[in-house]
């Protein structure tokens, strides 16, 4: 009951199925929920940028520009893409539903393995990234940057299992809260910087380590690139907003494409002209507001901020990361369980299994950004370009009216995704990109492995060609470890389940001295049963148990046995490590053997 009143408090009361329609989110709030970890990149999609350019010396940072633009380029040619994937699937026009629909089971699966790999990862960075900008605010929080990080991720995930529309208002002030600092930030740089009073500089001088060459600008590009994870989140999540779905969609994946864009290359812009590089104890974004505003009220709303929106924008995996499972499970590739809609009407497994694997990143990479971002990236470009040739396909087939212009775009667009996609994996390979190309293959494996489980089970459960069931011969087996009360019980139900003449007692007799006992006892109490000792000279209680219920279905294939376990429940749960736990040793034994039944039959002890 505690226990109950615990979880009613932390999650809330269950909703009826009815309510669903009503948890659909408004454009406004949708912005929120599917676009916090893509606007929430433009903190530190910059500094990954410049972390690789100054590889090749302080001057090459100038290169940071002309990569943020050909970012926005590619930005905009995906948005487009996924608007018109939005109107052709307005059920959810996902990576894994397109790709599944129109190139076949392997490369849908491909694609769903990239996007769960993606949307853990995306956790992992965003929160990482919210820590570490805290800590850039408050140096001595350092030390506990993986205990923060933990912390976040379960907060995050106990916001989502509480419901779509309040998650969306717990996200919703952040979301808008950052928007309006970094407004305020760009507006005041540009200002000052066409007004001539921004404090323009040379970035410090630093020695190359490698030569500036294209496999350094590359590497660069694909490095600033994590700046568009998370655009497919509003494609994957039509189904959750208000009608008309679609057109609120399109819509909403606008604003954010272009709130996206004036964001990354303004401060991208900005950090160039003030000459920032990257610092190990400070973040880009922390040194522009420090040069912009000092170290004022100002500079530390402009952190909050960033750190809320970093810590938050884990929230668009946990929109989708369930999402995507549900559809798995439902196509039979992962476990049921994931299709399962929890009292609060969301996928309560998928989101505790996000949480799980969120928080193991971070423990094992330590809570550093860095060591995460060379993981990022990869699956979602290799999403989006499956995606995109889905719809190439898509368009193909279905023709119809502009069909040309619209194989045109989705074609440029699933060229560009697989040309970065390659990019991607190629410069960051060595610097752990590996693991995820290692991971998603492996992942896919795993998924067709289930759907053939799931497939057997089918034909083996299948009433085609099933003839009429054989009779049962059954015989009843009753536990004996002693005579009290419960077994009287037992003794009761085992003689509702077949007549008297198939019903015994089982004593498994590992102390000599107490067989007599136990028979006078047996006179008594056995309601008429008779009572088979079985000797067991090793004192096992299973080999001779096991043994006697062979000797039982040698008769035949139509024997079938009942295995009645008698059990005796105190009243307080910490008692029962008191007793013998010989009912779960039995259960254990005898769960995977065939014609087998096994009956609790429980006694409470009143005090």
């Amino acid at each position: 009951m505690r226990l109950t009143l615990v979880k009613r408090w932390l999650v809330g009361p269950p909703m009826p199925l009815a309510q669903a329609r009503h948890e659909r989110l408004s454009k406004r709030i949708a912005l929120a929920v599917f676009s916090s970890d893509v606007l929430s990149s433009v903190a530190y999609a910059t500094e990954e940028i410049l972390l690789v350019l100054v590889l090749a010396g302080s001057a090459a940072a100038r290169l940071d520009i002309p990569i943020a633009l050909s970012i926005t380029a590619l930005l905009a040619i995906v948005t487009i893409s996924y608007q018109q994937t939005i109107h052709a699937y307005p059920s959810g026009g996902g990576s894994y539903i397109v790709a599944r629909a129109n190139l076949g089971t392997v490369p849908g699966l491909v694609a769903a393995a990239a996007l769960l790999v993606d949307y853990v990862l995306t956790v992992s960075v965003s929160v990482a990234a919210g820590v570490a900008a805290v800590t850039s605010a408050l140096p001595e929080l350092a030390t506990h940057k993986v205990v923060l990080g933990v912390v976040c991720v379960a907060g995050i995930a106990l916001g989502n299992i509480r419901g779509v529309r309040e998650s969306g208002r717990i996200f919703a002030v952040p979301t808008y809260f950052f928007l309006a600092s970094f407004g305020v930030l760009i507006v005041s740089g540009f200002y000052r910087l066409l007004t001539g009073s921004l404090p323009i500089a040379e970035p410090p001088p630093m020695e190359a380590v490698e030569p500036l060459g294209w496999f350094l600008v590359l590497r660069a590009f694909s490095s600033g690139c994590t700046a568009m994870t998370g655009t497919e989140a509003i494609s994957n999540g039509i189904p959750a907003f208000k009608p008309p779905e679609s057109r609120n969609a399109s819509i909403t994946l606008g604003w954010m494409a272009a709130i996206l864009a004036v964001i990354f290359v303004g401060i991208t812009v900005l950090s160039s002209k003030l000459g920032i590089l990257p610092m190990e104890s400070e973040t880009v974004v922390s040194q522009i507001a420090r040069r912009l505003f000092g170290t004022g009220l100002m500079y530390y709303l402009i952190q909050a901020a960033t750190a809320l929106i970093l810590i938050l924008a884990a929230n668009t995996s946990f929109a989708d990361f369930p999402r995507l499972s549900s559809l798995l499970a439902r196509d039979r590739f992962v476990p049921r369980q994931f299709a399962n809609l929890g009292e609060r009407l969301v996928f309560s497994n998928g989101i505790l299994v996000l949480a799980g694997f969120a928080a193991l990143l971070l423990v094992v990479f330590g809570g550093d950004t860095h060591a995460l971002i060379p993981l990022y990236a990869v699956g979602v470009f290799i999403s989006f370009t499956l995606s995109q040739s889905g719809m190439v396909r898509h368009w193909w087939v279905e023709r119809g009216a502009g069909w040309g212009r619209r194989l045109a775009i989705n074609g440029v667009g699933a060229t560009a995704t697989a040309i970065v996609t390659l990019i991607i994996a190629v410069t960051k390979f060595t610097h752990g990109a590996w693991i995820v190309v290692l991971v998603i293959p492996i992942l896919v494996a795993t998924f067709m492995a289930m759907s053939r489980h799931y497939e057997e089970v089918a034909h083996g459960l299948s009433l085609e060609g099933f003839d009429s069931p054989p009779e049962f011969h059954h015989t009843v087996l009753v536990l004996v470890g002693d005579v009290h009360r419960g077994v009287v019980r037992a003794v009761q139900y085992a003689r509702t389940l077949a007549p008297t003449a198939a019903v015994r007692g089982v004593y498994v007799e590992t102390d000599p001295a107490r067989t007599a006992r136990i028979e006078e006892k047996w006179s008594r109490w056995g309601l008429g049963v008779p009572l088979v000792v079985l000797t067991s000279p090793y004192r096992s209680l299973l080999r001779p148990l096991l043994d006697y219920i062979e000797h039982i279905q040698a008769r035949g294939d139509d024997q079938i046995v009942t295995i009645v376990l008698p059990e005796f429940l105190p009243r307080k749960w910490w008692q029962h490590v008191l007793h013998n736990q010989t009912a779960l040793l039995v259960k254990g034994a005898l769960l995977f053997r065939r014609n087998i039944v096994v009956a609790d039959v429980p006694y409470h002890l009143k005090r």
